[in-house]
């Protein structure tokens, strides 16, 4: 007959058998950071010509003033950040920051929060209607609930305070951000980028709740998508348009902030397509070390107007004498 186990010892067996297991599991160690995060705003870049204290921002996160810097700072890789009026860093000697691991992560999320804050100022908006139960809100010719809103982007192009607008401005603002970032190390550039759309996300949905009564989880998400698939069309655009031409690029901002309209201002179009370029330009002439440890701080498109208002050569040249590009060839059948 064979033997019946024991169940006091079965029972000892299993007990050893999972404390072996868990003395085996190799225990998780992380390095020590070089330096501890902090959410201190010590330094920041100025990508604004013509205003050196950026504006406070008024989104639905709660806003951060930054303390205003000098120009003419050497920075860790003695690079300058003089050359242009345009940029400016702070005279605190840059450390290099955490890149990997949880320190990394972490620190990438705190600075992606600032830079986010500084995009959605832009064209953020109110709705003063929302805190009033029994107020009715106005709409567009669109139906969409209309607020009040302040600002170049408000005033000066002719786009209303809703929520598509500012979207659209905060995209557009995140992409240039999102480009910059593509030129880190492989290792951060995806967080980098992950995060500050996890930011963008979070506050277009808490805009909807607070501006727009939006209770319902299931109707947010609807919304949601619909906007990532706008930002994945952003995208494709705006790198079209920057790897191409002028033309091509105010042809997506038109389609996408103007909604295509045919009431647009082509001379405020001029200036977006500028201001845009130029940030970039800047954003490129700032190293890694200095874009991961200050917040960035965008001007505005007002102060491309004198550049466009500038008259082209070309207007003067006679037709017949202007240097005429070759046709594309046709393709064989």
């Amino acid at each position: 007959m064979a033997s019946k186990t024991c169940v006091s010892c079965l029972w000892t067996l299993q007990r050893q058998s999972r404390f072996v297991t868990r003395t085996q599991t190799p225990t998780t160690r992380f390095t020590a950071p070089s330096r501890a995060f902090t959410a201190a705003h010590r330094r920041f870049a100025i990508l604004d010509p013509d205003n050196d204290n950026p504006t406070t921002p008024h989104t639905s996160i709660p806003p951060v003033t930054p303390k205003p810097t000098g120009q003419g700072t050497t920075t860790a890789n003695g690079s300058t950040v003089s050359d242009s009026s345009a940029v400016a860093a702070a005279g605190a000697p840059l450390q290099s920051p955490p890149t990997g691991g949880i320190m990394g992560t972490y620190s990438a999320y705190g600075a992606t929060e600032e830079l986010y804050k500084e995009c959605a100022r832009h064209a953020d908006y109110t709705v003063p209607q929302a805190q009033d139960s029994d107020a009715e809100t106005p709409k567009t010719e669109d139906g969409e609930d209309l607020g009040v809103g302040e600002g170049w982007w408000h005033t000066e192009t002719g786009l209303n305070p809703t929520f598509s607008t500012w979207s659209q401005v905060t995209m557009l603002h995140v992409y240039l951000l999102t480009v910059r970032f593509r030129c880190f190390d492989p290792s951060v550039s995806r967080i980098w980028q992950q995060h500050i759309l996890d930011h963008f996300f979070f506050d277009a949905e808490n805009k909807m709740v607070l501006n727009h009564g939006m209770n319902a989880s299931g109707t947010r998400n609807k919304y949601l998508k619909d906007l990532f698939i706008q930002w994945r069309g952003v995208l494709a655009a705006y790198d079209e348009g920057i790897a191409k031409d002028d033309a091509v690029l105010a042809s997506a901002i038109w389609r996408n902030v103007f909604k295509a309209s045919e009431n647009v201002d082509i001379k405020r179009l001029a200036q977006i397509v500028s201001y845009m370029r130029r940030a970039l330009a800047k954003l490129d002439a700032v190293d890694d070390e200095t874009v991961m440890q200050v917040m960035m701080a965008f001007g505005s498109p007002e102060s491309e107007g004198a550049l466009v208002a500038l008259r082209s050569k070309m207007m003067d040249t006679p037709f017949e004498k202007a240097p005429s590009k070759p046709l594309p060839a046709k393709k064989q059948t």
